[in-house]
């Protein structure tokens, strides 16, 4: 019997396993030897010339001023973005779940419609908006007599303006996040705590973001892995520019791949792995439950 339902679990388990071995596992092994070789498009044809460089790639990005741009780039879009968009998030789902209550439907769906729409279709209606002559926001910054800038050809505010829209895009899907953790808090703590005189900001403060850690680890992990791909903003709305001001290191991994450099970007790519890695184990750190 013993014999017989292991039989039938590695049945039911093997047609995954080998799909995950050809087009997952595989490819992150054989992405991970390229980093240690200068595999690039003359070698296709060639494997056999394609030299061992062991860390000369990884060294190499020490000395690429592109790839330390983007790296600034990127640290900036997290360091100003994940914070943003998580008080957004929460600030939305704290007044979603306090008020509003007749249409509180309708702002859940118009604040999460975002999420569920085509990044690149955002992206390009932002562009728009964002024009200097013609976009609706400077038309309304005129209207009050203010002249605004070329927001995406200036590098002052170029990356700023995508962490705007980003925000604006992903502070839904937290703010369902939020909303769940929200209800899941014991209306009776907020009772005590009214009972001891603790005032609103003092109930918030000692009762629902204690309870919240859980839940806002979560968000901050989430939304720091996504914030560290960033691809599709500078690649629809600036192409990186003005002058690498918005490059991100996943937009300059793809230009590298097109440009034939496989060793190459394979190295960039395991730099922004462990990246993410390091950054979530920090989230754990700062944000796990005391309780033991």
């Amino acid at each position: 019997m013993r014999l017989r339902k292991a039989v039938v679990g590695w049945g039911f388990a093997t047609p995954f396993t080998v799909l995950f071995a050809v087009f997952m596992a595989g490819p992150v092994l054989a992405s991970l030897a390229m980093s240690f070789t200068d595999l690039s498009s003359a070698d296709i044809r060639n494997p056999l010339a394609v030299d061992f460089v062991v860390f000369d790639q990884y060294a190499k990005l020490l000395t690429d001023h592109r790839f330390v741009k983007a790296a600034g780039n990127t640290a900036i879009f997290v360091l100003a973005g994940v914070p943003l968009t998580m008080m957004a998030g929460l600030a939305v789902a704290i007044g979603l779940s306090s008020g509003l209550t007749k249409f509180r439907g309708l702002f859940r769906v118009g604040y999460y419609l975002p999420v569920v729409t085509s990044i690149v279709a955002i992206s390009v209606v932002w562009r728009f908006l964002l024009q200097p002559e013609t976009g609706l926001v400077n038309n309304l910054l005129a209207l009050i007599g203010v002249s605004g800038p070329h927001w995406l050809d200036d590098t002052t505010f170029a990356l700023p303006s995508l962490i705007v829209m980003s925000t604006w895009r992903n502070l839904g899907f937290l703010m369902v996040i939020f909303l769940a953790g929200l209800q899941a808090i014991p209306q009776s703590l907020y009772e005590a705590a009214r009972l001891d005189g603790a005032s609103r900001w003092n109930q918030f403060r000692y009762v629902t973001l204690p309870m919240l850690r859980p839940t806002m680890l979560f968000a901050a992990v989430i939304t720091t892995i996504g914030y560290l791909q960033f691809f599709e903003e500078p690649f629809v709305m600036t192409q990186g520019e003005p002058l690498d001001s918005t490059l991100s290191i996943s937009y300059h991994i793809y230009n590298q791949f097109g440009f034939g450099n496989y060793g190459y970007a394979s190295a960039m790519s395991y730099v922004l792995f462990v990246s993410i890695v390091a950054l979530s184990l920090v989230w754990f750190r700062l944000l796990r439950s005391d309780d033991k």
